[in-house]
């Protein structure tokens, strides 16, 4: 179930959403998918599905491999940590956390890129593409947010533990 997310994810990023820019900016579907499961499952299943959101993404793009990988691991795992002092169950909880979780994981990848030499444009770019990304997110939240949940729901009901 996991991996159909992840795969239905990078196609709609992909294929879909690129057409859909706002300002020039294009959502980042697997931040969302990584900080929805971290919320949802905690640090340990935030951290894998991060990972290996980022290493497909890496694959698709024509970057040096495990910058998103890195990216969505540490923003997986910190965002699962953080669940546990997260005591309010409002309904805008999820899109605020989103919304945060990407636009700290984006500066992030643009930090490493930067220090890699990969990216050269000015900061105040940098700092457009953090804050659209961040609000793309935190706007698509309300609609990815319930199927996430049921495929999370559905990843661990299949989970069996035998000794």
């Amino acid at each position: 179930m996991l991996v159909a997310v992840i795969v239905t994810a990078l196609l709609l990023q992909t294929a879909v959403f690129p057409e859909l820019t706002l300002l020039g900016v294009k959502p980042e579907l697997l931040y969302l998918v990584t900080v929805v499961f971290a919320v949802l499952q905690g640090p340990a299943e935030g951290a894998v599905v991060g990972f290996v959101s980022g290493l497909a993404q890496d694959f698709m793009l024509n970057m040096p491999k495990g910058i998103t990988a890195l990216t969505l691991t540490m923003l997986g795992y910190t965002v699962g940590l953080a669940r546990q002092y997260i005591t309010s169950p409002s309904p805008l909880l999820p899109a605020v956390l989103v919304a945060l979780g990407t636009a700290g994981g984006v500066a992030f990848h643009q930090a490493v890129a930067f220090l890699l030499g990969e990216e050269e444009g000015p900061f105040s770019y940098a700092a457009k593409v953090i804050l659209l990304t961040a609000l793309y997110g935190a706007v698509l939240t309300p609609i990815f947010f319930p199927v996430l949940r049921r495929a999370a729901a559905a990843a661990q009901a299949g989970r069996v533990v035998r000794f």
